[in-house]
């Protein structure tokens, strides 16, 4: 089982204790297969879509017109692989959701990149470090725990954007 944790010096409870389970967004946890239920079933008011639109030729994909048509506001960060996830991208994908009204969907093909984003971006909000993100992640299950690249990415985007 892997471990969205950093560092073995904090315990687990302690860590938590300084970050709850991100509210007003929520990240896919494999295909989604009608865009409009998924919206409609999470109450969404808007949705921060990461896919490109070559997404929407393979089987099971799904396009930003379909996001569109989906809720009343959207935004489209083309941020799949094999895009890196850079700085520059992550101060994008928080300026989106700044803009976004609540309840937003954040989504990716099949979760651990919108996921991570959940994660950052509700920890930038709480001012939590990155040990508590992680932790709590890895608590709640979320997809992008299963991938050293992502943890790395949320650790050290926090890191970066937090002193901002």
């Amino acid at each position: 089982m892997s471990s969205c944790s950093r560092t073995s010096t904090r315990s687990e409870a302690t860590a938590l204790a300084g970050f709850e389970t991100p509210t007003g967004l929520t990240y896919n946890r494999g295909l989604i297969a009608d865009p409009k239920a998924f919206a409609r079933d999470a109450n969404a008011e808007s949705w921060l879509y990461l896919c490109g639109e070559a997404f929407a030729s393979v089987e099971g994909g799904m396009s930003y017109a379909d996001v569109q048509a989906a809720v009343g506001e959207s935004a489209n960060i083309v941020s799949d692989p094999p895009l890196e996830l850079d700085l520059e991208l992550a101060r994008q994908h928080v300026a989106a959701l700044d803009q976004l009204p609540r309840p937003t969907l954040v989504t990716c093909r099949t979760g651990p990149r919108s996921s991570a984003l959940v994660y950052l971006y509700a920890g930038l909000q709480a001012g939590a470090s990155p040990d508590a993100v992680l932790a709590r992640a890895e608590a709640d299950g979320a997809p992008f725990c299963g991938s050293d690249e992502l943890k790395a990415w949320v650790a050290q985007r926090l890191d970066e954007l937090g002193r901002g």
